[in-house]
């Protein structure tokens, strides 16, 4: 009888319990295309310098952001660069960063190699003096399977990289430094932790009081070769953030803006193609949330509005491809802002210079975040997608207007 009394009160206890703490779980949002976001294995890159003796050249990946798999000797005037990915299925956009140097200089060949059914994406960026310039397109040759790049070596190392690289200490120097002295706005918390238990961050934007003001969530790097996409967040977010303009004090009166700019800073610093250190595209997790970079997030934002009784709006999740585009819901009329979006395009093409908006609209199927704003939240969500090599004072300027015009919209609300 004690026995049965016990499990009686085990399992009065344990439905308490769950009633009283599972409605406080971060809710889970369907998708019409579900997609198994559980970890899967990586192929770590074996961390070396190789040498190519009998012809004095060498290569290495001994940094953050690096990725080469393999370096062979094809014959004395060429090397193999072998490139793999993460894991597979995987999207092609073949990442790689290595330096490369050589005892005597000058002139050398280097042909890259992908797995079987990859391609050449991105056009080589070399470090020189400190700055990334574009290779010498005459220095490019072959097709996207077959590509060979001629490069002029010496006994100092050299960078070569698909995209500039952005490292998790990079882009924590430039949220760190971006906060200094505004402290009174910016609020810089750390409010978790990835697999490899690198830093979550996120920007934290208001003057006053944040209880009832509606939110902004800007995201960023949740796939790691995407730099452009986190140059335009970073002169949007600066923008915000101009002390001296009168716009952007008025807008932190009456908005809480929450910047987060590193959404995967494993995949960033293990040189991954696309996916985190659990092996998962994260911008195909926002509805079970089984990676922690993404659960982690979805609950800060959760407890945020929350604690401030405050709606979430508006959402952009900057992003790279190969041209310029905004990817956006359909579903607009019933949402918090249902004109915005055609507002904000017509503001941008009349005063960014011969700029036209290139707009795909679409529900999301897949669970990436767009899709979450909208059907977690009601909110205008949209991936703001920067070409991979949109001129960067381009970049600069789109990332300023599009935050200027933002503000001057919401604040005639």
């Amino acid at each position: 009888m004690k026995a049965v009394f016990s499990c009686l009160l085990y399992l009065i206890f344990t439905s308490a319990f769950i009633l009283l703490f599972g409605c406080n779980s971060t809710k889970k949002i369907p998708f019409e295309t579900p997609v198994d976001t559980s970890s899967k294995k990586i192929n770590f890159q074996t961390k070396q310098t190789y040498k190519l003796k009998d012809i004095g050249v060498y290569a290495n990946n001994e940094f953050d952001g690096a990725r080469l798999n393999g370096f062979k000797k094809l014959n004395d005037s060429t090397a193999l660069v072998i490139i793999n990915p993460e894991n597979t299925p995987i999207n092609n956009s073949s990442y790689y960063a290595f330096k490369t140097w050589r005892d005597i200089p000058g002139p050398f060949y280097l042909r890259f190699q992908y797995p079987e059914g990859f391609k050449h994406r991105y056009i080589p960026k070399l470090k020189v003096n400190n700055e990334w310039v574009c290779i010498d397109s005459t220095h490019v040759y072959g097709d996207s399977i077959r590509k060979t790049i001629l490069v002029n070596l010496t006994t100092e190392p050299l960078l070569i990289a698909a995209q500039e690289i952005q490292s998790s200490k990079d882009v924590q120097k430039w949220y760190t430094s971006l906060v200094r002295g505004k402290e009174d706005h910016v609020k810089l918390n750390i409010y978790g932790k990835s697999i490899l238990e690198k830093n979550l961050p996120v920007l934290d934007m208001y003057k006053g009081t944040k209880k009832h003001k509606d939110v902004i969530v800007l995201f960023t790097r949740q796939h790691p070769p995407e730099v452009t996409g986190y140059f335009a967040f970073q002169s949007f977010v600066e923008t915000l953030l101009n002390d001296d303009f009168q716009l952007s004090n008025e807008f932190l009166n009456k908005y809480r803006i929450l910047a987060f700019p590193i959404l995967n800073p494993d995949g960033v610093d293990l040189g991954h193609w696309r996916h985190n250190a659990g092996g998962v595209d994260t911008n195909r997790d926002w509805s079970a949330y089984r990676q922690p970079e993404i659960k982690q997030t979805v609950t800060f934002i959760s407890k945020a509005l929350k604690s401030s009784n405050s709606k979430l709006i508006l959402g952009l999740d900057f992003h790279s491809t190969w041209y310029d585009i905004f990817y956006t819901n359909k579903t607009r009329d019933d949402t918090a802002l249902p004109h915005f979006l055609d507002d904000w395009f017509a503001a941008l093409e009349h005063n960014i210079p011969d700029y036209k908006v290139n707009e795909k609209a679409g529900n999301s199927k897949k669970p990436v975040s767009k899709g979450w704003l909208l059907y977690g939240h009601n909110a205008t969500g949209l991936t703001y997608e920067i070409g991979d090599d949109t001129p960067r004072d381009q970049i600069k300027l789109i990332g300023k207007t599009t935050a200027e015009q933002m503000m001057r919209i919401l604040l005639n609300r």
